[in-house]
């Protein structure tokens, strides 16, 4: 069922071919050149996959050499079967060919065979039941949180005194 799509482990993507692909998705991602090379450059690697020379999926893992992060599997909507509800952002909502599947089960083992020693996964939503099917177990008490990068981080007058000294 995959021998018409071409896989492909990389480090670097194109940058051009990644940035129309976000774009196809409508996923809110920095559209700054600078900022997804860094985002490329700091990839320990992109799975991708092309049909008939067109980028229809990506998956990204990244890691500091003990842990290992699955960082994103998108497929376009249009190859994720009928079941597909939202269609943004790429997110995996139902992968009626395992095209998701193989994307993701190939970026989680080069994280393996990298000897990580854990291998974490953030889901939202229909990502949740695609991340189980990988074998992803959910974490009781872990809670998912985000600081915008335009919000300080208060300054306590305790953390100031001791690094005054």
């Amino acid at each position: 069922m995959l021998d018409h799509i071409e896989f492909k482990t990389t480090k670097t993507p194109d940058l051009k071919e990644l940035l129309e692909f976000y774009d196809r998705q409508h996923h809110e991602i920095t559209h700054s050149i600078d900022k997804l090379q860094r985002m490329m450059d700091n990839a320990f690697c992109f799975i991708t996959a092309h049909k008939d020379g067109e980028l229809i999926g990506i998956a990204r893992a990244v890691t500091d050499g003990i842990r290992g992060y699955l960082a994103e599997c998108k497929l376009d909507p249009g190859f994720q079967g009928p079941a597909c509800i939202t269609r943004t952002d790429g997110r995996i909502e139902h992968d009626t060919e395992g095209i998701a599947y193989e994307m993701a089960r190939l970026a989680i083992e080069a994280l393996r065979e990298y000897g990580v020693e854990r291998i974490d996964a953030i889901a939202y939503g229909t990502e949740v039941d695609f991340c189980v099917e990988l074998g992803f177990k959910k974490r009781p008490g872990v809670v998912m949180m985000e600081l915008a990068t335009n919000i300080p981080v208060p300054v306590r007058e305790m953390a100031t005194a001791v690094l005054s000294k």
